[in-house]
């Protein structure tokens, strides 16, 4: 029981079998039972400096305790957390929550428990409540003002502007500078004041839950962040200390970091007395000596701790659940009984997930500022970090890409090969990293959920389908809106179309600006560091871009002013009618138009980048490196051709707006007039668009094949690419077909690390047949292919796709039949390789067998850098294809919003930022995020209005469905209900030429 007064909603969502030592309890369940005996209290200090006194019986076990404050804080991840008290030899050490707590601690009337964080996850947004983040937070504030969370003075005054802005709200000086001097965060305050107040200045408007959001977005890329340095010495009596963090064990000398030695390198781990011994896996390609790395520390108790939080690190981070208890022996023990006992963060993300708990307000103790977070989103930071040396931030489960720190300087471990140590702890390959080889089971969605990370490396699902959404970071995290707060921010809106029109032009203005600030700074930055880039190019690329951007930032913030005006939201007293954006659209295109010369430049920049990228392999590597960022989650020429892309939208803006508004209309005649002089930019621009766009598209392709080469020549289109099964002596096999203007090739998914698509064969189109031949073989949905007196017979996954597929073959045939040139070669010369017919005989060993080398370039090329999300890649997952039509469509179809989101069994409403763009949904918090949480491709899905039978009783809701993967989508009107219904069906169903040639865009 807890002496201190006890709310009525504590523990509703905390609970679990006592058997599983599960430390946050499941629906249904009871915390573990006390077990019989006089009650003793035991006090608690909780990380707003409060303390609890719980009583508990004597005999009870640590996991009562610790799922008693778990109970009394209401807090569903707190797997995160542990308790740890001051031993007899005055040492902080972690409360077992298995043992019996008398036999851990000796004077309970004498002793303070500590509720503290206890793992640190590498992403602050792997945490999904509002709670946990806050107590995160705590915990920086402490780790701060005692001097353990070291960082420059620059990213210390960013910290402690967020704590106050979450404790005092906004900037106000002269408050700031009282609470600064009455209140000390960090060591030697007073130096740092000015530049705190200057942080604090810049957060305006921040609630107290983007503000722990932020501070643990800095805090999380620290050197030091989660650290807990224990000391030690190498065998030379170098002092050291080591430290263990979700990526393996830490080697520091002083607070700067030496060595790393990462779990997937790591064999085993044990203890012998004072020395601490870590065994690494054999490594031939490493010039390794050691096998064995020898620590000495200060006791034999402090080597049996660091190694019990080892162990635990390592179960938390890595594995998929908690490891059974090994039986026991039943004469002789040899060895510590020691084991992890909680939840894995796997399992907490997925229990969290899965479930959908209700969000309940809790108290901030040290926070003044009154506001209700569960009736606000919580925007996701754009976070400047200042320069300083910052933590490995590799997802989870990447295991393979750190190698084996040796050390270096003055850490020389010794060797300990035959010495029998006390205590061992078996570093098996983990469970993450087995699955990546094993076909997929209960879980293959997971396993295969490349397609879902923005940038991620598509692993071989042996044809599971990948499952959309399963970022932890796009669960509800206090993105929640109530229903009631959505409908009466709706009724307060204008309702007229025109007022939507102009709310879908600043949306997808603000999504365009981003793109032009990508190339303006991140990528030219890249570019100014590297040597090898000229400068003719760097000149090109500035002259070129850096004056659209500001023209565009220019007319964004007339937008947003305008936008702001019409909704009443502006404290201006302006008087007039505002509620029209004619003019500022006819005004901007006036002024695009003597920029007509830098856009005009936009292809040449295309075809200057790739001359530099094909002769200097450096700036080749430097590009892919570019491109596997987070923040380039489409192809960078995609991002370079955007101005050109953003005069279509206007010109669909224009003419909606046109066909709205009657001629007699205030605004109409700034509309025809913007809508003329658009029509008259884009005609002189559109002969080369074309051109470029399908230059960029092999381009792409280029990268994600291995064995063809120039696919992207003068005078070749694409026609078509996607998957077929190729009907062969071992039955329907699956192969991925690029259909170009004057060749047909077919490849296989590679066995490569990027699981690039290894060309096979290429088929010339010059005197091809075409013939449906389900009769004749008995496939369903099959024709056959016809050239030089050989056959290929495939077969499409529906009628549809059989019926698009020959209509573009039979076009690129006749193609062919009218030019001039003869069929080049693209394949690489190889023995294996024929460039012409289809052989009958050949067998999925044929294909694999003769495409297990690497890539030519080498294991450190680009070629090792290689996107996983790929429109080829998504084509292979879900087994359909795309033609150069679908991709023009696309170009023509973007679309950026706020969207409200629903999972299939879930009650509550998710509010995200939602862009749409090259057949993919790129989910954010707010449009400020500097890049997407995670990706949902749209290819194969079908999207319907969710009627009745749905059992949501809400307006403008549309569904997503593929397979057994269902969510739901909220528009806030009927007007963008119908938009996002156009161009989300215009990425889920390829077009055929002629429903393409007949279409006509609703109003």
């Amino acid at each position: 029981m807890v002496e201190q007064g006890q709310t009525s909603l504590a523990g509703q969502r905390l609970g679990a079998p006592e058997t599983l030592g599960i430390s946050t309890l499941e629906p249904g369940h009871k915390p573990p039972a006390m077990p019989p005996g006089r009650l003793m209290p035991l006090r608690v200090l909780l990380l707003d400096d409060s303390q609890q006194i719980f009583h508990i019986s004597h005999r009870s076990s640590g996991r009562v305790l610790f799922e008693m404050v778990c109970l009394h804080l209401n807090l569903v991840e707190g797997d995160y957390f542990g308790l740890e008290f001051q031993s007899r030899h005055r040492r902080m050490v972690w409360l077992d929550l298995l043992k019996p707590i008398r036999k851990q601690i000796t004077r309970p009337k004498h002793t303070v428990l500590r509720f503290v964080v206890k793992f640190f996850p590498p992403d602050h947004s792997l945490l999904l409540e509002d709670l946990s983040r806050y107590l995160f937070a705590l915990q920086v504030r402490q780790d701060l003002a005692s001097g353990r969370l070291t960082c420059s003075d620059a990213s210390a005054a960013l910290l402690v502007s967020h704590i106050i802005q979450s404790e005092i709200g906004d900037f106000e000086e002269t408050q700031c500078r009282q609470h600064l001097l009455n209140t000390n965060y960090i060591p030697d305050q007073m130096a740092l004041m000015d530049k705190i107040m200057e942080f604090h200045h810049k957060h305006i408007g921040q609630t107290p839950a983007e503000s722990d959001h932020r501070l643990l977005a800095v805090a999380c890329r620290l050197e030091m962040y989660g650290i807990r340095l224990h000391p030690a010495k190498d065998r030379e009596g170098t002092k050291l200390s080591l430290a263990v963090a979700h990526g393996g064990v830490l080697v520091f000398q002083g607070h700067t970091r030496i060595n790393n030695f990462n779990w997937s390198k790591i064999r085993k781990l044990s203890f012998k007395r004072r020395r601490f011994l870590i065994k690494l896996r054999a490594d031939p390609s490493e010039n390794v000596n050691q096998d064995t790395l020898e620590f000495l520390m200060a006791s034999r108790d402090c080597c049996k701790m660091f190694w019990k939080i080892c162990v635990e690190y390592h179960a938390f981070f890595r594995l998929f659940e908690e490891p059974r208890p090994k039986p026991k022996p039943v004469l002789f023990s040899r060895g510590s009984s020691f084991r992890f006992s909680g939840r894995t963060q796997k399992q907490v993300i997925d229990y969290v997930k899965e479930n959908e708990f209700k969000k309940l307000p809790f108290d901030r103790k040290h926070s003044k500022v009154q506001y209700n977070s569960s009736l606000s989103p919580l925007r996701s930071a754009q976070v400047q970090v200042p320069n300083q040396a910052v933590r490995d931030g590799s997802f989870l489960v990447s295991s393979e890409d750190s190698a084996v720190l040796r050390p270096c300087g003055n850490s020389s471990p010794s060797t300990q090969r035959n010495g029998c140590s006390d205590q061992t702890y078996p570093i098996q390959e983990d469970s993450r990293s087995q699955a990546a080889k094993q076909p997929p089971v209960d879980r293959a969605e997971e396993v295969c959920a490349s397609l879902t990370l923005v940038n991620g490396l598509a692993e071989d699902c042996r044809g599971a389908t990948p499952s959309p959404l399963v970022s932890p970071m796009l669960n509800d995290t206090g993105a929640v809106r109530t229903d009631e707060d959505e409908d009466n921010r709706r009724k307060i809106c204008p309702t007229d179309k025109a007022y939507f029109i102009a709310k879908e032009l600043l949306s997808t203005e603000r999504t365009f600006l981003k793109d032009l600030e990508l190339i303006t700074a991140s990528f030219q930055e890249v570019l100014e560091k590297e040597d090898c880039v000229p400068d003719t190019l760097k000149t090109l690329l500035s002259s070129t871009y850096e004056p659209l951007l500001s023209h565009h930032t220019h007319f964004l913030q007339e937008l947003e002013e305008r936008l702001s005006l019409w909704e009443g939201r502006c404290n201006m007293q302006v008087k007039g009618d505002f509620q029209h954006v004619g003019d500022l659209l006819l005004k901007t295109i006036q002024h695009l138009k003597p920029l007509s010369a830098q856009l005009q430049k936009i292809s040449e920049c295309v075809y200057a980048l790739e001359r530099v990228c094909a002769v200097s392999r450096r700036l080749e590597l430097v590009c892919r490196e570019f491109e596997m960022q987070k923040v380039c989650y489409i192809p960078l020429n995609v991002f370079l051709l955007s101005p050109l892309h953003r005069l279509l939208h206007y010109r669909q803006i224009l003419d909606r707006l046109c066909k709205h508004h009657p001629p007699t209309h205030t605004d109409y005649s700034n509309c025809r007039a913007a809508l003329d002089d658009v029509c008259e930019l884009e005609a002189v621009l559109h002969p080369g668009l074309e051109e470029i766009e399908n230059y960029q598209k092999l381009l792409e392709l280029q990268k994600d094949v291995i064995g063809a080469e120039h696919l992207a020549t003068a005078g070749r289109q694409l026609v078509r690419l996607g998957c077929l099964s190729k009907l062969s002596g071992k039955g329907l096999q699956q192969r991925m077909f690029f259909l170009f203007s004057d060749v047909l090739m077919y490849s296989t998914r590679g066995i490569t690390s990027t699981n690039q698509f290894t060309v096979h064969r290429q088929l010339p189109l010059r005197g091809m047949t075409i013939r449906e031949s389900e009769d004749e073989w008995g496939v369903p949905h099959s024709f056959t292919l016809t050239v030089q007196q050989q056959s290929l017979v495939v077969a499409a996954c529906s009628e549809s796709e059989m019926e698009k597929w020959m209509e573009d073959l039979k076009m690129a045939v006749d193609m062919a039949e009218e030019s001039n040139g003869s069929t080049s070669d693209l394949l690489t010369p190889s023995k294996d390789v024929k460039s012409s017919g289809a052989s009958e005989g050949e067998s999925e060993e044929d294909v694999c067998g003769s495409r297990t080398s690497l890539p030519r370039h080498g294991i450190n090329s680009a070629n090792t850098l290689h996107r996983g999300n790929t429109t080829a890649h998504v084509c292979w997952h879900r087994n359909t294809s795309v033609s150069m039509l679908d991709f023009s469509i696309a170009t023509e179809n973007k679309l950026s919003g706020n969207l409200l989101r629903k999972f299939k069994n879930s009650n509550g409403w998710q509010k995200l930022w939602v862009v749409f763009t090259n057949f993919t949904l790129f989910f954010y918090k707010t449009h400020e995020d500097e890049f997407p949480l995670a990706s949902l491709p749209l290819l194969g899905y079908t999207i319907t209005d969710a009627g009745e039978s749905e059992n949501i009783h809400k307006d403008h809701v549309f569904k997503l469905h593929f397979k057994s993967h269902v969510y739901y989508f909220r528009t806030e009107s009927e007007y963008f209900f119908e938009r996002w219904m156009t161009v989300i069906r215009s990425a889920t169903v390829s077009a055929s030429r002629t429903r393409y040639l007949n279409r006509t865009e609703p109003d």
